[in-house]
């Protein structure tokens, strides 16, 4: 048993519910949340409000499954990230279950 964590922002989200679908993977949970990245100062001075950081709506979803089907999304998604031309890819972690009821 294996816990996956998957972060995709938001323009990816249909794309990343078809590649649960085809990795097997059809029972997991999802929550919206704001991703930030570093952004570099001279970005932040030409802010109109530039004490402000606001984060893109991304998403992150979270499923306890079996080693076989993380393999398979692994793949799908390093298809899916090798493909697109924006410099958000779907981001993806295994975390081992140690026990479980």
């Amino acid at each position: 048993m294996k816990l996956l964590i998957v972060t995709v922002v938001e323009q990816f989200h249909k794309e990343i519910l078809q590649l649960f679908k085809k990795a097997g993977i059809e029972n997991f949970s999802g929550s919206d949340i704001d991703g930030y990245k570093n952004a570099p100062s001279l970005l932040r001075t030409s802010s109109w409000f530039p004490s402000e950081k606001s984060g893109a709506e991304s998403s992150m979803f979270f499923s306890f499954t079996t080693e076989d089907k993380v393999d398979v999304l692994f793949k799908l998604i390093e298809d899916f990230n090798e493909n697109m031309e924006t410099n958000n890819p779907i981001k993806a972690v295994v975390v081992p279950i140690e026990k479980y009821i």
